[in-house]
């Protein structure tokens, strides 16, 4: 690959030549890219977070003359809590569910909850084609889509879903597939 200049886009969804290490990172390995999901594909939960925020304040309208007023604080506080929780288990999600290429490699890291982690790699030699998908107006609008790697037979494909610069992401796995090859 060329110069190693470090840049980040979209609130550190996709970048290019990270300053920072994995657990499974061998010494002579290097992280070209790290992605995760375009921030606007988290709008749906963000949106559903802040409408939960508010439900309590109408609410509170109309069970004031049903409960005690310290009732209706441990309701309010029960509340928010769950409402916290949600924000922070999809905060995580989005942080810790990402794509890795390196010099010698592609992984994928999803976390199904929060116990539950699945690590899928291949090596670059073993990447046989990656394909970038977009279609529909929010994804063109927003430059987000998916990457496919595909592999010979049963070895595992790899997919980032959702991630932002698709198409950059696939011209970076092509060179370094040509790289391995030379």
């Amino acid at each position: 690959m060329g110069p190693h200049n470090s840049y980040q886009k979209f609130f550190h969804s996709y970048i290019v030549y990270p300053n920072t290490t994995f657990e499974s990172q061998m010494e002579d390995e290097k992280l070209v890219l790290l992605v995760r999901q375009h921030p606007v594909t988290q709008l749906p939960w963000i949106i559903t977070a802040i409408v939960l925020f508010i439900v309590p304040l109408f609410a509170n309208i109309f069970v004031s003359e049903l409960l005690s007023v310290r009732q209706i604080l441990f309701a309010n506080f029960f509340w928010y809590c769950l409402v916290f929780t949600y924000i922070f288990m999809n905060g995580l999600y989005w942080l810790f569910n990402v794509g890795l290429v390196t010099n010698k490699r592609a992984l994928d890291v999803d976390y199904t909850n929060i116990l539950f982690r699945d690590v899928s790699g291949t090596s670059i030699e073993d990447i046989t084609d990656a394909t970038a998908k977009t279609g529909g107006f929010l994804r063109a609008l927003f430059q987000y889509g998916d990457v496919f790697v595909q592999t010979p037979g049963t070895l595992q494909n790899i997919e980032f879903l959702r991630i932002p610069l698709p198409d950059d992401a696939v011209a970076i796995i092509n060179e370094l597939m040509e790289e391995a090859n030379a």
